[in-house]
Parts: C-alpha cells; sequence; structure tokens
C-alpha cells in the first residue's frame, strides 16, 4: 500500500499509526470542529487506494489484513444525520458514495467471515486485544474455531446500519428499497442465528446465565462456550436499531415484503423482538427481547461487575475473585478481572481489555439505550444500579451513564479530576491541572487514565456527551418530529453534570 494522505492519527506520541475503527469514531468528535474534514476521513478508508477491490478496509498499519470492526456505515450516517440537523439537509451525495462502498465491506464480511454460512461471524480479535482467553485471530491450542458473539453482534449492527441509510437513500431513488429489504432480511438471519429456536448448548445465548458468550467449535464437533462475561456479550445490546413509526408508512411495500419474510420464516424470531410489533417511537430491531434485555441490563448495571461509578468495565468485575480458566492440553489459560495495565503479553500487553473502561463502546451501549427508550417508553424500568431497589426507565439509565462518564474529567468535590489519579502536578499545578488529557482507555475501579495520553479521538467523544447537556428532554424522544429523531440515533441527548 502507498499513500501519502492526511489523516487523523489516534495518538501521535504512543499510537502514530491510522487504526479503521479508531478513526471512524474520530469523525464523530471530528465533525463538533470540522464536518468537512470528518467526511473526508471516512471517505479516505473507501478510496481504492485503501479498499481491497475484494471489499476488505484495511485494518491498521501494522496488519492492513487483521479485521476492525465494521463501524464505518454508523459513522456515515452519524455525519449525515449531524449534517442535516445543522443544515437542514444531508450530504445525499456523499451517503450514496459511501453505501456504494460500504456494500463491497459488507459483502466481503458475509464471504470471508462467515465460515459455515450459518450467519455467524468470527472476525478474529476485532480491536478488543486481551479480552478473551485466546488470541482469536491465531490458530486456536484446542484446534476448531470460534463462533463470537460479538464479531456476529457487529455485523447486525452493520446490517441495521445499512438499512437506515438505504431507507434514507429510498426518499429520493426508489432503487434503494429493494436494498432496504436485502439488509432486514440480513439482520434477521443473524439475530435468529445466535438464539436459534429449539437450540440448546449450541448457541451463542446462555439462557441460565442470561449472557452472550463466544463459542469454541472442537475438531471433533463438540462445542463449549467459553464464558468470560466481558463486552463480547454486551455488544448484542448495541445491535438495536428504531425505525419511526412515519418511515414505516413512507414505506407500505416494503413492510409487506418484511411481513412476508417472517411469516415465511417464523423460526428466524422466535426468540427476538418481533419487528412487526409496534413501540412507543416505532418498530425497534434488537437482537434482545425484553427478557433477554432485563437479563443483560440486570448485570450490566451491577457495581460487583460492570458498572463502575466511571462508567462500563471491558470485563466483569467478578472475574477478579472467580478468574475463567480453561486447561488445554496440560496449558492453562486465564481470563481475570484487571482494572488497569494487563499483565498478559497478547498483543505486546500494553493494552488492557481485561477491566478498563473504553469510551467508544460505552458510546454504543448510551446509543442502544436510548433507542430502546423510544421503543418501550416510560414504562420500562428496572435497577439501577442492581440491587439498589431504585427503578429507573432507560433514558434515566443512559444519563446516569453519561454522567458517570463524564465525571472522569470533572473536577469533584475535592477538586480533583479522576482522570489524573494520583499524578500531584497535573491535579494542582496550576499550568497543568486545566490541560485535560484524553487517555486511550480509563482505570475500571478509580477512573484513573491509562494507556496513550493523547487518545483525542474515540476519548473525545466525551465531548458529545457534554455538549448533550440540556440539548433535549426526555419527553421529545418519544415524539415523531425529525429533531428528535435524529437525536435519539445520534446518542447526543443524554444531558451531563452542570460542573464547570
Amino acid at each position: 500500500m502507498l499513500n501519502d494522505d492526511v489523516i487523523s492519527m489516534p495518538d501521535k506520541w504512543e499510537y502514530p499509526w491510522y487504526a479503521a475503527w479508531d478513526l471512524a469514531f474520530h469523525t464523530v468528535m471530528l465533525a463538533m470542529v470540522d464536518l468537512d474534514f470528518a467526511k473526508s476521513q471516512l471517505e479516505l478508508m473507501l478510496q481504492e487506494l485503501y479498499l481491497h477491490p475484494n471489499g476488505q478496509i484495511p485494518a491498521y498499519e501494522w496488519n492492513f489484513g487483521d479485521v476492525n470492526p465494521p463501524v464505518h456505515a454508523w459513522a456515515a450516517l452519524y455525519l449525515y444525520n449531524t449534517e442535516r440537523d445543522l443544515c437542514g439537509q444531508g450530504d445525499v451525495e456523499f451517503l450514496k458514495k459511501a453505501f456504494q462502498k460500504l456494500l463491497l465491506n459488507f459483502t466481503w464480511w458475509v464471504n470471508r467471515k462467515d465460515r459455515d454460512g450459518r450467519n455467524i461471524f468470527d472476525g478474529g480479535f476485532l480491536g478488543l486485544d486481551n479480552i478473551g482467553v485466546f488470541d482469536r485471530s491465531s490458530p486456536l491450542p484446542t484446534g476448531g474455531q470460534f463462533e463470537q458473539a460479538d464479531g456476529t453482534a457487529w455485523m447486525a449492527l452493520f446490517s441495521q446500519n445499512m438499512l437506515q441509510i438505504a431507507l434514507e437513500l429510498a426518499e429520493v431513488d426508489d432503487a434503494y428499497e429493494a436494498m432496504a429489504l436485502k439488509f432486514v432480511e440480513h439482520f434477521i438471519w443473524i439475530a435468529g442465528a445466535m438464539d436459534r429456536s429449539g437450540i440448546g448448548l449450541d448457541e451463542l445465548w446462555d439462557d441460565e446465565d442470561g449472557f452472550f458468550y463466544d463459542l469454541l467449535r472442537f475438531p471433533d464437533g463438540r462445542a463449549e462456550r467459553i464464558k468470560v462475561r466481558s463486552l463480547v456479550g454486551l455488544l448484542p445490546l448495541c445491535a438495536t436499531t428504531i425505525i419511526p413509526e412515519r418511515t414505516i408508512q413512507r414505506f407500505p411495500r416494503l413492510i409487506e415484503k418484511v411481513a412476508r419474510f417472517i411469516v415465511k420464516w417464523p423460526r428466524l424470531v422466535a426468540n427476538m423482538l418481533s419487528p412487526r410489533t409496534p413501540g412507543v417511537g416505532g418498530r425497534l430491531l434488537a437482537i434482545l427481547d425484553e427478557k433477554k434485555l432485563r437479563r443483560v441490563l440486570a448485570r450490566m448495571l451491577d457495581e460487583q461487575r460492570f458498572l463502575s461509578p466511571f462508567g462500563i468495565r471491558s470485563l466483569s468485575r467478578s472475574h477478579l475473585e472467580n478468574p475463567y480458566i480453561l486447561r488445554v492440553h496440560g496449558d492453562e489459560y486465564r481470563v481475570q478481572y484487571m482494572p488497569a495495565e494487563s499483565n498478559n503479553s497478547m498483543f505486546g500487553g500494553n493494552s488492557n481489555w481485561r477491566g478498563p473502561v473504553w469510551m467508544p463502546l460505552n458510546f454504543l451501549i448510551l446509543r442502544a439505550l436510548l433507542q430502546f427508550y423510544k421503543y418501550y417508553g416510560e414504562t420500562f424500568k428496572i435497577e439501577c444500579p442492581t440491587g439498589s431497589g431504585r427503578l429507573m426507565n432507560l433514558f434515566e439509565i443512559a444519563q446516569e451513564l453519561a454522567n458517570r462518564l463524564c465525571s472522569i474529567f470533572l473536577r469533584n468535590a475535592s477538586g480533583r479530576r479522576a482522570v489524573y489519579g494520583g499524578t500531584e502536578v497535573f491535579q494542582k499545578d496550576p499550568h497543568w491541572r486545566d490541560l485535560i488529557l484524553f487517555y486511550e482507555y480509563f482505570h475500571g475501579d478509580n477512573g484513573a487514565g491509562l494507556g496513550a495520553s493523547h487518545q483525542t479521538g474515540w476519548t473525545g467523544l466525551v465531548a458529545r456527551l457534554l455538549q448533550g447537556e440540556g440539548y433535549i428532554k426526555a419527553e421529545d424522544l418519544l415524539g415523531e418530529t425529525r429533531r428528535s429523531a435524529i437525536k435519539a440515533y445520534q446518542g447526543e441527548t443524554v444531558r451531563a453534570p452542570a460542573q464547570k
């Protein structure tokens, strides 16, 4: 690959190379200050110098052939909606060009990463280095293969995003209505594969635990769930998108065809919320029905598990005292909660998804909570935190999570910022204390910044949460105005605390 473009870097000191999924999140933050540059960055990875003719987007500069999570479609739609909200009209040509190239990328995923053609995906480490018991991009010591809950959930979200883009383009070109049907069907096939009707141990959803896990298939055909409670099992929550009722009314032929598809394949929707069931703000495409949602949220909102004072941890704190251990051929493989740096040499050992809080995944969880809120409205309430006896609706839970994320950077009652931990010069020195550093990730218990210290890109997403203070009220999300629908999708609706 030969290129000489200006590219937004994750970190010009410690992390001076581009990575595709980092870049997609960068554009969300960059759009706050330079929307044209943000769009050009997304377009860059879809140009012929970067996008392989087979449709693969290069993962990152150290290994073009590896696989990053497919979030470009989500980012492209985000930028389109941002521009439409600011200017009254989105850039349709930008969206069309992005859609055509992303269609190639989607096809690459379907052809290359769905190994057995069963709508279960195994993209490798998918950016979540150190989160698994093995390096999922390398040959497994057990032999066989992984069926990945996160890889499959990413593809479900990719299908939803492509559907939303197709619906937007169908407003000006009827030809895209057929593409919208294609992506509805893709989503239903993928969601149905994650919890197959009539199947017990041979699937990603564990009904006894109420959680999603990777599935390890051995060469002899046996299968075993890898019961690590991590973001791998929370990502299916993120594959959630509401289709407003006005869109349902706009495309009656499409809705009729979707209905016929569901009647033809009832087993696919047997264990998920039917897309035909109307909610407060429209129809919902989601892997989790209400029962699954309550069970997953009960774990996610437990302060002894995922919910830290500063956001959602990448690994359940329950693995501190109860590490996951797998023994293979006399060797022991272990996953244990570590709130700060990893002691595992996988991927160099300097990147840790075994406990800390990461901003981009928290941002997608926030988006999902707001999508569910638009569907269920005020009636869906659950304890937050789990065991507290305090019931909240999903908007209030999103608000609580956003406040915890923002509190990483804001001064507390003692005048200290969690992001600086015990570094006193940054806490007290007037020349340094207000020059905020945007670290790569954050200590799972005390919120201190870790990893690269200038990860302004995806950690800069916190600016969106701060910007959302007072932007919109909960009741506006349940309306059908164009503005509220855009804000709900973008995740800008969550109000942050009022500290300076």
